[in-house]
C-alpha cells in the first residue's frame, strides 16, 4: 500500500493530528538538542528565546482566534472586509512590538541577565511577521482547511530546527545570535502557503456594527485570555531566570520543556475544537459532547505522562538532555501534574470562550496573576517554586470544573 492511498484513508482533522504530533516532536527536538549542545549556562539564553517566541505565539493567537471564529460565523459577503481588517490590526500590532522589543533590548538584558542584547532585536525584527502569519493560520484553521495548515506550521519548526543546527555548526559567533536568527528566518517559512494580505492599508469599507461589536468584545476578551495564558505559561521560566543563577535556570528550563509536554499535545486538540464548538452553536446543536471527547482524551494522555514522568525520571532527563541535568529529575513528575492541571483548565477555558461565554477567562485571569505572586514569594529553591504552580493550577481546574458543572453548564 503506498502512502498516498494510506492517507486517503485519514481525515483531515486526523491528517493535521498527525501533522501536529510531527511539528510537537520537531519543536521538542529542537529544545533538546540546544541543551545538549549548549549546556545548561548557555541553554538558559537560548530558553529565555523560546520563552519569548511562546509569549508571542500566545499574543498573535488572539489574531488566530478572533479570525478562524469569525471565518465561521461571519456572512459571506463580509468575509473579505473582515480579513482585510484583521490583517492590518494584526500588522500594526505586531510593529509595534516588534520595534517595542528592539528599542527595550539592553533593559531586556539586564533584567534577564543574558549575553546580548542583540539576540531581543533580532528576535524584535521578526515579530510583525509572527503576527501576519498568525491571521493567515487564522483563515485556515477557520475554514478548516487542516492539510495546509498543518504545512505552514511544519515549515516554521522544520526551517527553524534545521537552519538554527546548521548555524551552530559551522559559525563560531555568539550562540544567542544564531538562535535568534533562526528563529526570525524560520517565521518567514512559516507563513507559506499564503492566503494573501488583501491590501490592509487600502481603503476598507466598514462592517456592520452588530459585527463589529461583537468582534471587538471577542477580540479584548480572547486578548485577556492570551494574557493568562502568557502569565501561567512562561512566567515561571522568566522568574526563574531572573531569580536564580544561570546554571539553576537552565536546568529549570529543562525540566519546564520535559514537563509541558501534555500541555503542547493538547493544544492540537484545542486547534480542533474551537471551530468545530462555533459550528455546531451556529447550526443550534449541542456542544457539550464535543467538550467532553477532547477532555477525555486529553485528561488520559495527561495521566499517562505524568506516570511515565514518576516511573522513570531519571530516564527520562538523562535520555533528553543528559547527565548534567539529573538534579531536575524529582521535580519532573511534580512540574507534569502542574501543567497537566493547567492544559485541561485551558480546554474548558477555550470551550467557553468559543460560545462567548467569559467567565472563565476571568478565572483565568485571577489565577495567573495569583501564580506571579506565589513564585515572587516563595522561590527559595527549584522545588518550592514547582510545588506553587501545582497549587495554583489545582484551584484553577476545580474553580473551572465547578463553573462547567453549574452554571455554565446550563447556557450550553
Amino acid at each position: 500500500m503506498t502512502i498516498n492511498v494510506l492517507l486517503k484513508k485519514f481525515s483531515s482533522e486526523q491528517k493535521f493530528m498527525i501533522s501536529a504530533l510531527l511539528v510537537n516532536a520537531g519543536n521538542y527536538l529542537y529544545n533538546v538538542l540546544l541543551g545538549r549542545i549548549l549546556g545548561p549556562e548557555q541553554f538558559a539564553d537560548a530558553a529565555i528565546l523560546i520563552t519569548f517566541l511562546l509569549v508571542l505565539s500566545f499574543a498573535a493567537m488572539t489574531f488566530q482566534l478572533v479570525t478562524a471564529k469569525f471565518s465561521v460565523s461571519i456572512e459571506k459577503e463580509y468575509f473579505e472586509q473582515f480579513i482585510a481588517i484583521i490583517y492590518r490590526y494584526a500588522l500594526i500590532v505586531g510593529i509595534v512590538v516588534g520595534l517595542g522589543i528592539v528599542f527595550f533590548s539592553s533593559m531586556l538584558q539586564e533584567v534577564f541577565h543574558t549575553q546580548s542584547a542583540m539576540m531581543f532585536q533580532l528576535l524584535g525584527i521578526g515579530v510583525p511577521l509572527y503576527f501576519i502569519m498568525s491571521v493567515n493560520r487564522g483563515i485556515l484553521q477557520g475554514k478548516k482547511k487542516f492539510a495546509t495548515l498543518a504545512i505552514t506550521y511544519q515549515g516554521e519548526m522544520m526551517s527553524r530546527l534545521v537552519l538554527t543546527l546548521v548555524l551552530l555548526f559551522f559559525l563560531g559567533i555568539q550562540t544567542s545570535l544564531i538562535i535568534a536568527f533562526g528563529i526570525t528566518a524560520s517565521l518567514v517559512c512559516g507563513l507559506f502557503p499564503f492566503s494573501g494580505i488583501r491590501k490592509p492599508f487600502s481603503k476598507i469599507l466598514a462592517l456592520p456594527s452588530r459585527h463589529t461589536k461583537h468582534i471587538q468584545k471577542f477580540f479584548l476578551l480572547t486578548a485577556f485570555y492570551e494574557l493568562t495564558q502568557i502569565i501561567i505559561n512562561n512566567s515561571d521560566i522568566l522568574m526563574v531566570k531572573h531569580y536564580f543563577d544561570e546554571h539553576q535556570a537552565g536546568l529549570y528550563a529543562s525540566l519546564a520543556l520535559i514537563g509541558r509536554v501534555v500541555y503542547f499535545a493538547a493544544w492540537m486538540f484545542v486547534m480542533l475544537l474551537l471551530p468545530k464548538v462555533v459550528q455546531l452553536k451556529k447550526e443550534g446543536k449541542p456542544t457539550t459532547t464535543v467538550l467532553l471527547t477532547y477532555l477525555s482524551q486529553i485528561a488520559l494522555l495527561a495521566i499517562l505522562i505524568v506516570f511515565m514522568c514518576y516511573m522513570f525520571p531519571e530516564f527520562i532527563v538523562n535520555m533528553m538532555f543528559g547527565a548534567e541535568y539529573l538534579s531536575i529529575a524529582p521535580l519532573l513528575w511534580k512540574y507534569a501534574i502542574a501543567t497537566s492541571l493547567f492544559a485541561i483548565s485551558n480546554v474548558f477555558a477555550y470551550y467557553f470562550l468559543s460560545l462567548d461565554n467569559y467567565v472563565p477567562v476571568v478565572l483565568s485571569g485571577i489565577l495567573g496573576v495569583s501564580q506571579i505572586a506565589l513564585i515572587a514569594y516563595f522561590h527559595d529553591s527549584l522545588a518550592q517554586v514547582v510545588i506553587v504552580q501545582m497549587i495554583a493550577m489545582l484551584v484553577l481546574l476545580v474553580i473551572q470544573l465547578i463553573y462547567f458543572l453549574g452554571i455554565g453548564n446550563n447556557k450550553t
